[in-house]
């Protein structure tokens, strides 16, 4: 048994109160034990100057410990701060930007302030942990004040002590134990169990590799106990934690927006473009359904600054030279009207026997500062001479859909959906994005 009473792998008891600081953009007491830190986070609709015009914003931190925060009196801290309180504040600056998509964030700075009520061991540990919850207490006003569309944090960041006691490898070290450690370790993690910040040192005699293995590995014990902690904490405002970024639509169609959610949603909430406060009309001017695919999600991109997916699809007849091609949608010589549209097209194969054809679609996917994303899906089929079915859009009851001998129109939606050229494009786009995210 440890000097307080607990087992070697039990970490000290912890509670996180939010709110702490109502003056605060975000705030939390955090108690591990008889150790108390108030962390809280203020935001400057601003950033560095070296960060100005980058469209990204700044997560920094201090840290202090009061006066009365140890047994002895601590002198407040001057204009020069001593060297141990730089080095764990830039720790906890370090280990919570690792938290936040600084896109996403925008060009304005979170201080997060981490002050030492009562120090009894870990004050650098509990600060990382409930900076985490300040930090996401702060977003969540950010968000009910309209100042971001969605979270930008990506991860969910924790923090504790372990260390090798009289040999025995022992977690969350209150200061009796820390001071007299033989090995001495601080551990930073995400909620993916990655190491952000590896602090160990040897204080009174070398580890091993197996020990710093077992260390490690109570660590990542303590952590998730930790990471809990801060769910119970939030509440509800615990999912802005480790949110998947926003994907634009260029569109403003509410069934298109919910299909590319069923198909992207591993990686991306996606949102209509509308959302992001872009309505303008966009000049499809491109000679082909790649072109005109990346001259949507580009502009978008380029005018929210956010990730924005788009596609351009059509139907090309070999016997007509590519037509209606690009001008599909209107191809009678105004935008919409399907059965023009099909009017004309079977005018201009009147006598024709080579009625092969394809539906083609491009997704493209525009990335802040990165090259497009682009794929293809072809259906191939051939035009009928009269319309059959009644389900689909556009061409669906002219195109057969040979392996199936029916046509789009004659095909239920899942049927069609298994087999469409956007369904193929979206397939090629999902393997590469599996391949992008390393999933």
């Amino acid at each position: 048994m440890r000097i307080d009473g607990r087992a070697a792998d039990e970490g000290r008891s912890i509670t996180i109160q939010t709110g702490f600081v109502a003056t605060a953009a975000g705030s939390c007491l955090i108690s591990t034990g008889n150790t108390k830190v108030i962390c809280t986070a203020s935001v400057e609709e601003s950033v560095p100057g070296w960060r100005k015009g980058q469209g990204k914003g700044w997560v920094t931190a201090e840290y202090a410990m009061l006066p009365a925060s140890t047994g002895t009196r601590k002198r407040r801290d001057g204009v020069q701060k001593d060297g141990r309180g730089v080095e764990i504040q830039r720790l906890i600056g370090r280990s919570l930007r690792q938290a936040v998509d600084m896109q996403a964030l925008g060009e304005r700075t979170i201080t997060l302030d981490c002050d030492v009520l009562q120090a009894d061991g870990g004050t650098r540990t509990a600060s990382i942990t409930g900076a985490m919850v300040a930090l996401t207490c702060a977003v969540s006003k950010l968000i009910r004040d309209g100042k971001l569309l969605a979270s930008p944090l990506r991860h969910q960041v924790a923090a504790v002590s372990v260390g090798l006691v009289d040999d025995t490898p022992s977690l969350d070290l209150c200061y009796q134990e820390d001071s007299r450690a033989q090995v001495d370790m601080n551990v930073v993690m995400n909620e993916k169990g990655e190491f952000i910040e590896l602090q160990g040192t040897g204080e009174g005699r070398a580890f091993s590799p197996a020990e710093l293995a077992q260390l490690t590995a109570l660590a990542d014990r303590g952590i998730r106990s930790l990471m809990q902690a801060q769910r119970d904490a939030l509440g509800e405002d615990a999912a802005l934690m480790c949110a998947k970024p926003l994907l634009l639509a260029a569109s403003g169609n509410a069934h298109k927006i919910r299909e590319l959610q069923d198909i992207f949603g591993d990686w991306y909430k996606v949102i209509p473009m509308k959302d992001a406060g872009f309505d303008a009309e966009i000049e499809e001017n491109a000679d082909t359904f790649l072109g005109n695919a990346v001259i949507k999600a580009q502009t978008v991109c380029d005018a929210t600054g956010l990730p924005t997916i788009a596609d351009d699809s059509g139907l090309t007849v070999d016997a007509l030279g590519g037509e209606p091609g690009v001008y599909s949608a209107r191809y009678c010589g105004h935008h919409g009207d399907d059965e023009a549209n099909n009017d004309k097209l079977l005018s201009k194969l009147e006598g024709v026997e080579n009625r092969a054809a394809a539906f083609h679609s491009v997704i493209a996917i525009a990335r802040p500062g990165k090259e497009p994303l682009t794929a293809e899906g072809i259906c191939p089929g051939m035009i009928l001479h009269e319309r059959r079915g009644t389900g689909g859009f556009g061409y669906d009851p002219l195109f057969l859909y040979e392996p199936l001998q029916k046509t789009f129109a004659e095909l239920t939606a899942e049927e069609k959906n298994a087999v469409s050229h956007r369904a193929r494009a979206c397939a090629a786009m999902r393997e590469i994005l599996k391949e992008l995210h390393g999933a």
